[in-house]
């Protein structure tokens, strides 16, 4: 990893998080190293909390890497660049229940210092801890449209984690 990745800090990203979430997405990924799964999402986001540099994660509880994010004190959001769309694309759409996404797509794992997963092929790497989850509550939308993103009632569980380690590739 020493080679690959330049540790800096999450405050001296120069990214639009819109673009970088929404049309780049990032794999949330959970567990340990012989014990792990990962998903591809788009919803999501940054910010500071509690005098924390924060990132929000949102993972509905039917995804097989909800058990992870439940079991573990932390998470890594990887981001790649646009030639890695078709191993997004199937991230999201496989569930790990069924076939070890990870193998299948060729990515290559690898345990931060902290022990968190990372992938070689990322460009970019937070390493997350979380420190708070809130289930959403449809009973709290004053938008009902937003039901329409749910027609399973599989509501997400929103985590709020600090970014304890950035990882930029060189």
């Amino acid at each position: 990893m020493e080679n690959l990745f330049q540790k800096i800090n999450a405050k001296k990203l120069d990214f639009n998080a819109f673009e970088l979430l929404d049309d780049a997405w990032m794999l949330v990924t959970a567990g340990v190293k012989n014990n792990c799964n990962t998903m591809t999402a788009s919803w999501g986001g940054f910010g500071i909390l509690w005098n924390k540099t924060v990132a929000y994660v949102f993972i509905r509880p039917t995804r097989y890497t909800f058990q992870f994010s439940e079991k573990y004190e932390g998470m890594t959001l990887s981001f790649f660049t646009e030639h890695y769309r078709e191993e997004l694309k199937f991230c999201g759409a496989h569930s790990g229940k069924d076939i070890e996404k990870i193998h299948k797509c060729g990515f290559t794992k690898f345990e931060t210092a902290s022990g968190a997963i990372g992938f070689s092929e990322a460009w970019l790497i937070l390493e997350c801890k979380k420190l708070s989850y809130q289930d959403i509550n449809p009973e709290n939308f004053l938008d009902m449209k937003i039901n329409n993103n749910y027609p399973k009632k599989d509501y997400h569980r929103m985590y709020i984690c600090e970014i304890t380690n950035c990882y930029l590739k060189q």
